[in-house]
């Protein structure tokens, strides 16, 4: 019996443990629920998986393929008076569906058509706000959409990502943000990264699964976004503030440059209920996706001009890189009438639609309502019109800002079609709703626009479309002053630049330089602001033409030394500057790039290289049935001793055909394919 008694305790004992767990695990559940929510979002084609927590914070996480690519992402807003969106969420309703877009872009930067399919989970919140997520097969997006109409200020909109350990980053240092964004992509593990250091958008981060390129859109009336390393693998969100004063910079340039001298404890002022700009995260482990993808134009808001058969992209001769250095004519070159009718009869000789007139046609740069005492611009328009060449005038940002319509309206009037804007070197709030602004102002005039000291695209363009180019890339004109112009950098810009939109690098340089002398091994190359130089071959610059987006693309040598060079000319002008499709067929980031773009009928092939020799061998099955004529711009056999060494071929050839491309050291090919 006792035996019996004391069993049978310990059975009630158990059963009440049991129980007790039973009810523990119920509150448990119960807690959970109310205190953490997760949610799930996966991409179309389910490589791509966001793991999104509600509870204290709004968290998520990325999986690629299973790995884990974004290992914590918090996000927030703070708009002042303790209303802070994303803290303490209070989730009221979510709907998730699957969507299908179609979008035609009026400047096709890289395909006439885009279709995209995405999964968006739209999350509404207590306190009348929203968090959208998108996901793409090519990455993910999300924002903020605030449903208060008394919302007055952003004082700070918080993001942090944390990465996987043993990842690196293609990092666009950033010494203020006071910037032209002209950096030089340095690659670091991000243990390697100072806390503190920031960097400017687009950046690249290798997590050695996938790569993820982090960048914005929808970019309108916000300041820009930069990100700063705070702690081990931790980048986070930081912004300039509000500028309350910024007055010229008395001991250098003070018509363009500017001290900030008072900021405001917030990023930007609002008015009311808005959405904020898409957080764009384009993520693969195929590094020819970062080229191929749409996401910054598909995420942002369409054209706001009805009419915009005027919007004519095209090739620009551009006298800036060259200073003007024409010879062999019987007058002195410089910004006087005849230099100008040199570079116009130059462009119309060889169907070249634009032509720039840069720094120093005004009277002053300050002075910009008349052009200086050697030039009549209206007679000079008159002029290229009647050769078939159209005008774009140069005008720095702050004098234009303070009287855009009458500025504007003038130029118009004289039969200008352009403008391109240089030295804004801000991405405060002022300064990016400042770029929507002149372009609508320059819409008003049928005016194009080329953003130049300027950040990256981040979605203006395609609200208002007559901005056709943006600079924010260390192109061409830096040969002036350094050779840190590599055939290496030329092939790191395409994937992590490139990746947000247009870019205005100024290609076409016809004295090419190899790494090193072929016989001693010396330095090749010597920065020449008035007779620059560019690093790796000619067939590498030619290739340009159409490895980079550019719908107005420059040809930067002076017309003189073109002249000289008619064949490379030809060819280069056989390069159109906007695209049906595109195709990267070979792409490495900083190592190589071989692409494939559509015009019509017609495909070109562009391949660049870095300092290493490459070869490629190309299956030509995207063209259609038929039989082709291709015609290359190759590196010729000597191109290692002498850059300058060029051939071309002709040849036929079909869907079922092989190329056999090989790049010398710095090299590139270009090939021009057409139905016969």
């Amino acid at each position: 019996m006792k035996m019996k008694t004391t069993n049978y305790f310990i059975l009630t004992n158990v059963g009440a443990i049991k129980a007790y767990l039973l009810i523990l695990f119920q509150l448990l559940t119960v807690y959970r629920a109310l205190g953490q929510q997760e949610i799930e979002l996966s991409s179309p084609n389910e490589k791509l998986k966001i793991s999104i927590s509600l509870s204290d914070d709004i968290t998520w996480k990325g999986d690629f393929n299973g790995s884990v690519v974004i290992s914590h992402a918090m996000m927030a807003m703070d708009m002042g008076n303790g209303r802070v969106l994303g803290k303490n969420p209070v989730l009221r309703k979510k709907g998730l569906e699957q969507k299908t877009e179609n979008h035609i872009p009026v400047v096709p930067n890289k395909d006439s058509e885009i279709r995209s399919i995405f999964n968006e989970l739209t999350l509404n919140f207590k306190d009348n706000y929203q968090l959208v997520f998108r996901a793409y097969n090519d990455g993910m997006a999300y924002r903020f959409i605030d449903g208060n109409q008394k919302s007055t200020h952003v004082y700070h909109e918080e993001m942090a990502l944390t990465f996987p350990q043993a990842t690196s980053s293609y990092f666009p240092e950033e010494e203020s943000f006071y910037s032209h964004n002209e950096r030089n992509y340095q690659t670091k593990s991000l243990d390697e990264i100072e806390n503190g250091a920031f960097c400017s958008l687009p950046v690249l981060f290798d997590t050695q699964s996938a790569k993820v390129l982090f960048t914005e859109s929808a970019l309108i009336d916000y300041p820009g976004m930069f990100l700063a390393k705070t702690t081990e693998n931790t980048m986070a969100s930081t912004f300039p503030k509000y500028v309350l004063k910024a007055v010229p910079n008395e001991g250098s340039s003070p018509d363009r440059n500017q001290i900030i001298e008072q900021e405001a404890d917030f990023i930007a002022r609002v008015d009311g209920k808005r959405s904020y700009p898409w957080r764009v995260f384009i993520i693969s482990d195929d590094d020819r996706t970062f080229v191929e993808s749409n996401l910054v134009t598909i995420l942002a808001d369409t054209s706001k001009i009805t009419d915009t058969d005027w919007i004519k992209p095209g090739q620009v001769a551009w006298d800036w890189y060259n200073a003007n250095n024409i010879y062999g004519v019987d007058f002195k070159a410089g910004l006087n009438m005849e230099t100008y009718k040199y570079y116009i009869d130059f462009a119309s000789k060889n169907g070249i639609e634009y032509v720039i007139l840069d720094e120093g046609w005004t009277k002053s740069t300050t002075e910009i309502l008349e052009d200086n005492e050697f030039l009549d611009v209206p007679d000079l328009i008159k002029y290229a019109k009647s050769k078939n060449v159209d005008i774009i005038l140069w005008v720095l940002w702050k004098p234009l800002y303070e009287n855009p319509d009458e500025i504007l309206k003038l130029y118009s009037s004289w039969g200008a079609v352009g403008i391109k804007v240089d030295f804004m070197q801000r991405s405060d709030q002022y300064v990016v709703d400042s770029y929507g602004k002149i372009a609508e102002i320059a819409a008003k005039y049928k005016l194009m626009v080329d953003y130049h000291g300027a950040f990256k695209p981040a979605g203006v363009e395609r609200l208002w479309p007559n901005i056709v180019n943006y600079e924010a890339v260390r192109g061409n004109e830096n040969n002036k002053w350094t050779d840190e112009i590599t055939p290496e950098h030329n092939v790191t810009i395409p994937f992590i630049r490139m990746a947000a939109g247009p870019m205005d690098y100024t290609p076409g340089a016809m004295i090419n330089m190899n790494q090193v002398n072929y016989e001693t091994g010396a330095a090749n190359f010597a920065p020449l602001f008035t007779r620059p130089m560019s690093f790796g071959t000619r067939a590498h610059q030619v290739a340009m033409y159409i490895v980079y987006e550019a719908p107005l693309q420059m040809l930067c040598e002076s017309p003189t030394i073109y002249y000289k060079e008619q064949e490379t000319v030809d060819f280069i002008t056989s390069i159109p500057t906007v695209w049906d499709e595109t195709i990267v067929l070979e792409g490495a980031v900083a190592d190589y790039i071989v692409i494939a773009r559509r015009n019509g009928d017609t495909w070109y092939i562009g391949a660049m290289t870095d300092w290493t020799p490459r070869d490629f061998e190309i299956e030509l099955s995207f063209l259609g049935e038929g039989t082709y004529t291709l015609k290359t711009f190759e590196d010729g056999i000597n191109a290692s001793r002498n850059a300058q060494d060029y051939k071309t071929t002709t040849q036929e050839v079909y869907p079922t055909s092989k190329l056999n491309l090989e790049l010398s050291s710095g090299g590139g090919y270009s090939a021009i394919i057409t139905k016969k």
